[in-house]
């Protein structure tokens, strides 16, 4: 089977391991409506007001 192979693909590979991170914490004072459960809709609706804002 053949493999794709690059200069530089070992830092590509392992990138994910330097990127800093941190876990996302609501704050009460920026958040809007009635906390949510954790549900998928949550989701759709951050991913429908960006494509909204986008379009603007």
């Amino acid at each position: 089977m053949p493999t794709l192979d690059w200069i530089g693909k070992d830092a590509v590979v392992e990138h994910h391991k330097n990127v800093p991170y941190h876990l996302l914490r609501c704050d009460p004072d920026l958040s809007v409506g009635e906390a949510s459960s954790g549900s998928a809709q949550s989701g759709v609706r951050v991913a429908g007001l960006f494509a909204a804002n986008r379009q603007r």
